[in-house]
């Protein structure tokens, strides 16, 4: 079938060759080339009208720089050095930095952005403001905005991710369309790993041809080809011990399913009795019964009998896996054809290795809005719509990765996240650390992100009273702050932000004792005279511009020893001059 659109474009780039040719020595050539650019540019995919942020134009003249506030750290764990970062300031910023020291270095990304309704707080998002303007349904490029608001953070949050890295993005109904083809481009489309589907609220009456209650959650990954198979979760409170194969869930069976099938297909080992604990045999509706009435007898199907989930050499080897209930109303016969007394149903179990579990469905029904806002208000912090942390826990926990890795939010909002991975830690003893950013707009970050992560730490509401008995953590807070292109000091400038980027990429406080840096001859001949006085040193930092004496490198030994990278500002150094 002839592409009749790209016969046009090559009759068109056959004209403008004709035309170049005639006007080779004149201005026109520069438009002619321009013109043939577009004709040969991409011709399937997102197409936008770009734009260029404010936030994007000042780093054309200055350098973000991370700026540490240490009377806003919360150490609600002393004897640990390893830290958790809170990052005030535009995530465009934010993401620049973080390219620096994590490139390459987040195992799990949870993003919340705008979703760009154009109506001002009138459901999750609230309303999208792009370059301190709110984008409401008068404005001609909403879409394309957010777009290119979209693009720039997601193109460092794939050069961010690991290789088996995976990024989980919330959105609603008016960008998800875009934001799949953003997604597919960005991170190829193979890397798709499933769009969720999520009810956010159980009843609702707004809209106009449906109600509301919906929003989706995309999943992909960076290379899809290294991530492992995701695992359900399990209910493990209230086991009961089966003695050919581990626990199960007890009395409620929260997670059972029905064990029978309506189908129209013929399977012929999957139609059979069961017996039941008062020896009951049962079977799927249907009108063909086996002759022999014994445990595991089966018949050929007709077209209108249902089946067992299992064949049947399959059901005698996990018969434990089944769970049978008294039913008034079963579906099931009888070894008469009469109507059961018992319905079947699969046991949920725990398994000890996780991958061994059922995958997770592509339906999200528990994990409401309602219960982010009941959190929240537990704590004393009033704030709209925000996730449920439970609903960020799931995620982490089904992608079967370790316990020590680090998650990434760049749209952290009230800090959700991060309440997500301190609860994960304190349920399974994990490790794992997290990184938020967040503007400051009408107060959020110091209002809102820090005191729920301060009380989810210490177990204090900013009232003073009890929320709980608190997970000890560390968190640093750091804000973004701008050296000029042009300063004359912008090495010294620069330099002393150094501090800031090493406690980032290490996930470390550098306390001057466990954690030491040292930028020069000096501070080593200092850190070397009162070496007695530093107890347990982890970690020194070093410069590449000091020097060691035979003596130092002997003290130095067994000990964890890093320089200080030179790919901190490096580029900006060489950009204004300063390195050659």
């Amino acid at each position: 079938m002839a592409n009749l659109s790209q016969i046009k474009r090559e009759q068109m780039i056959a004209f403008l060759e004709k035309l170049k040719e005639q006007h080779s020595d004149d201005e026109s050539l520069i438009a002619f080339n321009q013109i043939e650019n577009e004709l040969t540019s991409k011709k399937y995919g997102l197409v936008w009208e770009e734009h260029e942020e404010n936030v994007d134009m000042m780093m054309q003249t200055k350098i973000p720089v991370f700026t540490e506030v240490p009377e806003k750290a919360v150490m609600g764990k002393a004897d640990d050095s390893a830290c958790n970062f809170l990052l005030e300031g535009d995530n465009l910023h934010s993401l620049k930095l973080l390219e620096k020291t994590h490139k390459g270095h987040i195992d799990i990304i949870y993003i919340d952005p705008p979703y760009n309704t154009r109506k001002s707080g009138e459901d999750e998002s609230g309303s999208f403001i792009y370059d301190d303007k709110i984008v409401d349904g008068n404005d001609l490029f909403a879409h394309s905005k957010w777009l290119s608001f979209m693009h720039s953070r997601l193109s460092i949050a794939k050069r961010l991710l690991k290789r088996d890295g995976i990024i989980f993005i919330s959105i609603g109904k008016e960008e998800v369309a875009q934001l799949r083809l953003l997604c597919d481009e960005i991170f190829g489309e193979d890397n798709l790993l499933g769009q969720v589907v999520r009810r956010t609220k159980t009843t609702s009456f707004r809209g106009n041809y449906f109600a509301l209650r919906l929003d989706y959650i995309l999943v992909y990954a960076n290379d899809a080809s290294k991530i492992k198979k995701f695992a359900d979760r399990v209910d493990i409170s209230d086991y009961k011990k089966v003695e050919t194969e581990g626990k199960y869930a007890g009395e409620k069976y929260k997670d059972d399913t029905a064990f029978y099938l309506s189908t129209l297909e013929t399977r012929p080992n999957q139609r059979y009795f069961i017996e039941c604990p008062d020896g009951e045999l049962v079977i799927p509706p249907g009108n063909t019964l086996p002759q022999d009435k014994t445990d595991g007898q089966k018949c050929v199907p007709d077209a209108k009998d249902g089946v067992w989930r299992w064949e049947v050499e399959q059901y005698k080897q996990k018969k434990y896996y089944l769970s049978f209930k008294k039913s008034k109303q079963s579906p099931l016969l009888n070894q008469d054809g009469d109507k059961a007394s018992w319905n079947v149903y699969t046991k949920s179990y725990y398994c000890e290795k996780k991958d061994d579990g059922n995958i997770p469905t592509e339906l999200f029904l528990d994990f409401i809005n309602r219960n982010g806002t009941e959190e929240l208000k537990g704590m004393g912090i009033s704030f709209s719509f925000p996730k449920p942390s439970e609903l960020i826990k799931y995620l982490i926990e089904i992608t079967n990765k370790p316990k020590d890795i680090t998650v990434l939010d760049f749209f952290a909002g009230s800090g959700t996240t991060g309440q997500a991975v301190l609860r994960l830690n304190q349920e399974d003893s994990g490790t794992r650390k997290f990184i938020l950013c967040t503007n400051n707009e009408n107060n959020i970050c110091e209002e809102i992100t820090l005191p729920r992560l301060k009380t989810v730490i210490t177990g204090q509401k900013k009232d003073g009273t009890k929320y709980s008995s608190g997970i000890p953590s560390n968190l640093l807070y750091y804000r973004t702050d701008f050296v000029d292109k042009k300063n004359e000091e912008i090495t010294n400038d620069l330099l002393g932000h150094i501090s800031e980027m090493i406690q980032l990429q290490y996930g470390v406080r550098l306390d001057g004792q466990k954690y030491v840096m040292i930028m020069d001859d000096d501070e080593m001949d200092t850190f070397e005279k009162n070496i007695d006085s530093h107890n347990g040193v982890e970690a020194v930092f070093v410069s590449q511009d000091v020097l060691l004496s035979a003596s130092q490198e002997k003290m130095l030994n067994g000990i964890n020893v890093f320089m200080i990278p030179d790919c901190y500002f490096d580029f900006e150094l060489r950009e204004a001059g300063e390195l050659w």
